[in-house]
């Protein structure tokens, strides 16, 4: 969620998630091939697997081959998409197509962390620890001393208000100097983005701005509600959060 900052592109993809979450199919070549079977091209809609986020899934097509795409991460700055048998070379066009059931409610889930971390963090002084976007549930931590269910509620509640607001979600880059001075721009407890001049910025209208490398939903009211299903304690300051989306 918080952990991928970079909103420009890698050495030899062009990441079209960054500029546009609503793509869902695209040409692209490929442009290098790994033990047959992982796969880089000049351009990918498919999100790697980091900042909690999981992959993409979908499918490459070539003269009607379907290949099964498995897998998508970021390896030495590369973006690989694993498939799941060899055949692509090269050259290759392929037409992509993304599993978007999948996709929209990973973004779903995405925007709705971000507003219940931005809360929670807001009115505790709380960081984040850790998380994990999945499509059954969402985790959150954080370094809070004294946490029980009653302020999971209490901000949960509060979020799903907002979730029923016509509340704009958008994102652009910023120079990193100006980023840094965005008050809350890093919730994520002992992270600092990389020395990089770029940041990618996702701003709630009203609501948070924060670096992030992920896919989001253009509107809060496209998150429909979420509803809180456990709170732990994770050890000496670190409190864990559960929550998923009710459709």
């Amino acid at each position: 969620m918080i952990e991928n900052y970079l909103g420009l592109d890698t050495d030899m993809t062009e990441a079209l998630y960054l500029k546009d979450s609503y793509l869902k199919e695209c040409t692209a070549q490929v442009v290098s091939v790994k033990d047959g079977k992982y796969v880089v091209l000049d351009r990918t809609l498919f999100y790697p697997k980091g900042g909690g986020q999981p992959w993409d899934t979908g499918n490459m097509v070539r003269d009607g081959d379907v290949f099964k795409i498995v897998y998508v991460g970021k390896f030495s700055g590369q973006i690989s998409h694993e498939v799941d048998r060899p055949g692509l070379v090269v050259g290759d066009s392929v037409h992509c197509k993304l599993d978007w059931t999948r996709r929209y409610r990973l973004m779903r889930s995405h925007t709705a962390a971000h507003t219940f971390a931005s809360l929670l963090c807001t009115g505790t002084g709380a960081l984040v620890t850790g998380n994990q976007l999945g499509l059954d549930r969402t985790r959150f931590d954080f370094n809070l001393e004294e946490f029980n269910r009653e302020i999971a509620l209490e901000y949960l509640v509060e979020a799903n208000r907002l979730f029923s607001k016509d509340i704009p979600v958008k994102w652009y880059e910023l120079p990193r100097k100006e980023a840094l001075k965005i008050p809350g721009v890093i919730k994520m407890h002992s992270a600092f983005p990389p020395d990089i001049e770029t940041l990618r910025i996702v701003e709630i209208e009203g609501v948070d701005r924060q670096a992030d490398g992920g896919t989001h939903v253009r509107n809060l009211q496209e998150v429909g509600q979420i509803e809180f299903l456990k709170a732990e304690n994770k050890g000496r300051n670190n409190r864990r959060v559960y929550f998923r989306l009710k459709d």
